[in-house]
């Protein structure tokens, strides 16, 4: 049992002890470095207690559990996330008043885990705190990145990739578990012989490597359950080769190391080339064979090899493609390493895997070359080959001699391994993550795979954990909020609906409306201590924040702005309210164009900047970097979220419930999640604009959108994508932005033109702007959807998401 007391006495002592202990220094000589990690160990001590009594617990109850299997976890800072869910805001604050630590100034000193990237790291993140909240026992998995994806820096208005070397001074609240290292083989070739009259194979002249594990603790609001994140590191069985380096060959000495570790250094690594390619697939074998291996290890040691067992204990649940090789994985597990036959080793692993898809998007629906898998992982591509079989038979039973059609849901075809349809076909559950995206998977990604089995596919509206995105990132409004309803949303946040009423109350909305000014003040001093830009509180924060990608449509928004800025610059009496345009996403560094619309969104900033009438009314602010710490300033800030997507291409979306939760109003298409955030607050606090997605897919099917009307009929679209190529934008280098022009004008390389049809929805989007802008003016009115706004977001908590999983999919009991 522990031996602290974490009243606040306990904690000084605590941290005082670490001090001494760690640096032999006293709390007035330490550095903010030594004080964040003498406060983050003592909440990781106390963490420690109750993770020690969840595992006996688990252990004892003997209960099934969950593995969730992701390629990214955006976790974000954990020391104010754990102080909070472990209910000791006040007892820190009064032991950091009186030691004179102020909390604020060390909190920076945690480094951001660079385990994700975007919104699918970050929803894992959120379900990991609900799973541990909601007592449901669980352990994430994924890789121990060493640089993740990359720190990104804007030079003359360019994105630029530089290393983030998140680990350099450690992890306060990672733990080795070494015991659980396993094998991981990649390559060789697969041998047959006999064991009896069973044919067994085997893996030989395989190049292995060592899978070490980490573990991080989730802990749960106002618990006893403590989940763990699992992330996997790579490591050379030879950490060195003594002959070479010996002979003075340093290099080679080195060379086995480093190739194997690769594995583990960063996240998406560039698959434009083949070797690329092959290090992103040995990435997903890695973590989910290691994954794997760990799950029946732990379930023999409590039931032996009773595997008709497995299903009730474990479900593995793969978040996208990308851990989908955990089924050829768990199929080789079980036959090779157990000796089951092949009919009960399929049988157990459909019952023990469930598939979200998270996107429609055909470039995230993974294939990988025939020949790479076999080269690579030559049992696991027996495998595939052997269940595609299988599946081909059972299609061609219910689709007889469609061989396009089969083709299409087949496991390997066209000489590629399709991770969707393996996924789909080897899965007890699929779902889509809000519920238009799981009707356009039945009614069009998937759909014949939904005629041959409908129970199996559903929909669950994606969630976002709000004791990070209130309490945690806006501790202004959750006072607020506790001042007016009490503190039952913190642990049920569709108690936030009690908010509604206070919409009525003036005095209410004052001092919601100062919450904001106070939030828009902190942003201000981020975005100048950054980047050394000005920016005035007086001025509407509007923001979209969010992966850089064509169809979230950055673009729309950029050339809306620069439709405005001619407004302003060809007509004297035109006013607007004055708007400050925020940006936050990193473009991927191979993705040329999503960098080209990062060009442009800076390039207009300065032209802005440069014109003294422009200025009065827009600014745009860049912002480097975007990470979860920058969000939790930047979110409380905004007042209008731009969820801008072209509709059936957002699966859900989790930041425009995070902007929605803190009092920002949405502007946005019927896309995603936008649609159940529209049913929430009513068409009167939405601006919802642009086409339906059942329109788009007309659109696509009839093949008739001719851009270059729109191009010759709406003088204002036509002027701004003029100057685009006048030197209006890029003076010194006029043709920069042609690859731009050609793309939503004409096309390229047989593709249609303004795929994610920016100019067909900018009439639209135009007009929501303008009526967006006049409420704006009304502050009575603008305040009253706000508050509904917030009011009604507590449907988006990702508590409730985890508990329509379990009760869907999952079927966990509780820890007790």
């Amino acid at each position: 049992m522990p031996t602290t007391v974490y009243d606040a006495e306990g904690i000084k002592k605590s941290i005082v002890g670490k001090l001494q202990r760690y640096y032999g220094i006293t709390v007035q000589e330490a550095n903010p470095q030594q004080l964040y990690r003498a406060v983050a160990s003592t909440a990781r001590d106390q963490i420690m207690s109750k993770w020690m009594i969840s595992r006996k617990k688990r252990h004892e109850q003997h209960g099934k559990r969950v593995y969730y299997l992701s390629v990214e976890f955006l976790m974000g800072r954990s020391l104010n996330c754990n102080i909070i869910n472990l209910c000791s805001e006040n007892a820190y604050a009064q032991a950091l008043k009186e030691l004179d630590i102020d909390l604020s100034r060390i909190l920076p000193e945690e480094p951001e885990p660079a385990l994700g990237n975007g919104g699918l790291g970050r929803l894992a993140a959120c379900f990991m705190d609900s799973l541990a909240s909601e007592r449901l026992p669980a352990m994430g998995a994924t890789i121990r990145y060493e640089y993740g994806l990359f720190r990104q820096k804007m030079v003359d208005g360019q994105q630029v990739e530089l290393p983030d070397n998140w680990l350099a001074n450690g992890n306060v609240w990672e733990i080795a578990a070494a015991e659980d290292t396993c094998q991981i083989q990649f390559g060789g070739h697969v041998e047959k012989y006999m064991e009896g009259d069973r044919e067994c194979y085997r893996t030989v002249d395989a190049y292995t490597i060592d899978a070490v594990p980490y573990d991080m603790p989730i802990v749960g609001y106002n618990n006893e359950c403590v989940n763990t994140l699992r992330t996997w590191s790579a490591r050379s069985q030879e950490r060195i080769d003594l002959r070479s380096f010996g002979q003075g060959n340093y290099m080679k000495a080195m060379e086995e190391m480093q190739m194997a570790e690769v594995i583990s250094k960063v996240l998406y690594p560039e698959d434009n080339h083949y070797e690329g390619k092959m290090l992103r697939l040995k990435q997903h074998y890695f973590f989910t064979s290691a994954t794997l291996q760990y799950a029946l290890k732990n379930f023999k040691k409590y039931y032996g090899n009773n595997f008709d067992l497995l299903p009730d204990k474990c479900v593995f649940h793969i978040n996208d493609t990308h851990p989908g090789l955990a089924i050829p994985e768990m199929m080789r597990l079980l036959i090779d390493q157990e000796g089951l036959s092949w009919e009960m080793a399929s049988r157990i692993t459909k019952r023990c895997m469930a598939y979200t898809n998270h996107t429609v998007m055909a470039e995230a629906l993974e294939r990988w070359p025939v020949d790479m898998m076999q080269q690579t992982l030559p049992r696991i591509y027996m495998i595939l080959e052997e269940l595609n079989r299988r599946l081909c038979e059972e299609l061609f039973m219910a689709y007889p001699d469609q061989w396009e059609r089969i083709g299409h849901m087949a496991i390997i075809g066209y000489g590629q391994v399709h991770m969707a349809n393996l996924c789909v076909a080897m899965s007890f559950s699929v779902n889509g993550v809000s519920q238009l995206h799981g009707k356009i998977l039945q009614d069009s990604l998937f759909h014949d795979f939904y005629l041959l089995d409908k129970r199996k596919f559903g929909a669950i509206t994606n969630g976002i954990t709000h004791r990070r995105w209130l309490l945690e990132s806006n501790p202004a409004l959750t006072n607020l909020i506790t001042e007016a309803i009490g503190d039952g949303f913190k642990s049920d946040a569709s108690k936030l609906s009690e908010l509604a009423v206070f919409a009525e109350d003036a005095a209410f909305r004052e001092k919601f409306a100062q919450v904001k000014m106070h939030n828009k003040r902190r942003l201000q001093k981020l975005v100048k201590e950054r980047q050394g830009i000005d920016i005035d509180t007086s001025f509407i924060f509007d923001t979209q924040a969010k992966r850089l990608h064509e169809y979230k449509r950055q673009m729309l928004n950029a050339l809306h702005i620069h439709v405005l800025y001619n407004r302003i610059m060809d007509d004297p009496s035109f006013t607007m309210p004055p708007r400050l345009f925020l940006f936050g996403a990193k473009a991927a560094p191979g993705y040329g164009r999503a960098k080209l619309i990062i060009r442009y969104i800076n390039a207009l900033a300065k032209l802005i900047d440069a014109s003294p009438r422009a200025r009065e009314m827009i600014k745009i602010v860049y912002i480097e970097n975007y990470d979860v710490s920058t969000a939790e300033v930047l979110i409380p800030a905004t007042e209008i979220s731009q969820q801008l997507s072209t509709a059936g291409k957002e699966a859900s979306g989790t930041g425009n419930m995070k902007f929605m939760m803190n009092g920002a109003v949405t502007i946005g298409t019927m896309d995603g999640a936008n649609v159940e955030i529209y049913e929430q607050v009513g068409q009167d606090n939405i601006y919802i604009f642009g086409m339906r997605s059942e329109a788009v897919d007309r659109l696509y099917q009839e093949g008739s959108y001719n851009p270059m009307e729109i191009f010759e009929s709406n003088q204002e679209i036509k002027k701004a994508m003029s100057q685009w190529l006048d030197g209006t934008i890029f003076p010194n280098e006029p043709r920069t932005m042609h690859d731009l022009y050609q793309a939503l004008l004409m096309g390229e390389w047989g593709n249609m033109a303004d795929p994610y049809l920016v100019l067909k929805d900018f009439g639209s989007y135009n007009l929501a702007n303008r009526r967006m802008m006049e409420d704006y003016q009304n502050k009575e009115k603008w305040q009253k959807m706000a508050i509904f706004n917030t009011a009604y977001s507590g449907f988006f908590s990702s508590d409730r998401t985890i508990q329509e999983y379990n009760d869907q999919i999952w079927h966990i009991a509780p820890q007790v």
